[in-house]
């Protein structure tokens, strides 16, 4: 098991792709350094070991990667993760999140999932009447995630007066955007579920729904300007990278975790070569 520093040094946050696919964990690398933070801001990378799914595509895989990742921490770590915050790297309620949230070693940490992370990104960017919805991977993940959105903001988000749009799906799994499937098919198969979104009410913010679309956002703001004009696609469309988004979040939930009294801030500080 190895984890890979990337950038940084005083607060140590760790992108968890529970996948075993390390080319999805190397294409978030682009989409990590583009996030303006603090230098003192140290962020790693981690890779689910090889008995974890290669790509997470339903219900099944979600719990064989919590699953593989937990027995890899608590044979390897058993005194817990050294880092300040924990992104969970898959658009998905990935049961990781609350167990690493409620795991005794690992209960300092402050932990988010790159789908939580997004949806109160998306929230916070709309002006009146305007909706967001999600763009993602394969069919089951339409309804995992719409469930997974009135789930988390306890809210039925099938009303008709919902800000949310809804999800819609490209027919590809994770693996697909990084290597296997012919980039022009890619292309046209995201772009086609983007103009889907956009054909609803007020959709003014799109949510990449899977850590493997990192860097791909020009891809929905061309079906975007397409559809919509060219000043609608790079003026008033929000593109969420979810990668991006829990990266930001979760700075934010280490910030808000040592105002709380009484606890000592806790300093990462790089041993001296």
């Amino acid at each position: 098991m190895a984890f890979k520093l990337v950038r940084g040094g005083r607060s140590r946050i760790l992108v968890l792709n529970p996948n075993s696919s390390q080319g999805m964990t190397d294409g978030m690398k682009p989409v990590i350094d583009s996030i303006d933070l603090s230098y003192s801001t140290e962020i790693n990378t981690y890779t689910g070991p090889p008995n974890a799914p290669a790509s997470i595509n339903d219900g099944h895989d979600l719990e064989e990667s919590t699953a593989a990742v937990l027995r890899e921490f608590d044979g390897e770590l058993p005194m817990g993760l050294d880092f300040d915050g924990i992104v969970v790297a898959c658009f998905s309620v990935h049961p990781l999140v609350p167990a690493l949230q409620k795991h005794p070693t690992h209960f300092t940490a402050a932990v988010t999932g790159i789908f939580e992370a997004s949806v109160l990104t998306a929230l916070s960017l709309l002006g009146p009447g305007e909706t967001w919805g999600i763009v993602t991977t394969g069919k089951f993940w339409e309804k995992h995630l719409t469930d997974g959105v009135s789930g988390f903001l306890g809210a039925d988000a099938s009303i008709p007066k919902s800000k949310f749009a809804g999800v819609e799906s490209t027919g590809l799994n994770a693996s697909d955007f990084h290597h296997g499937v012919d980039p022009a098919v890619v292309r046209k198969k995201l772009k086609e579920a983007t103009k889907r979104l956009l054909s609803k009410d007020g959709v003014s913010c799109i949510v990449m729904g899977c850590a493997g679309m990192a860097g791909l956002e020009e891809i929905i703001r061309d079906a975007a300007e397409e559809e919509r004009g060219k000043s609608f696609a790079y003026a008033d469309l929000h593109v969420i990278d979810g990668v991006r988004a829990g990266i930001i979040q979760v700075e934010q939930m280490i910030r808000h975790k040592r105002l709380r009294p009484g606890l000592q801030a806790k300093v990462y500080t790089p041993e001296l070569d």
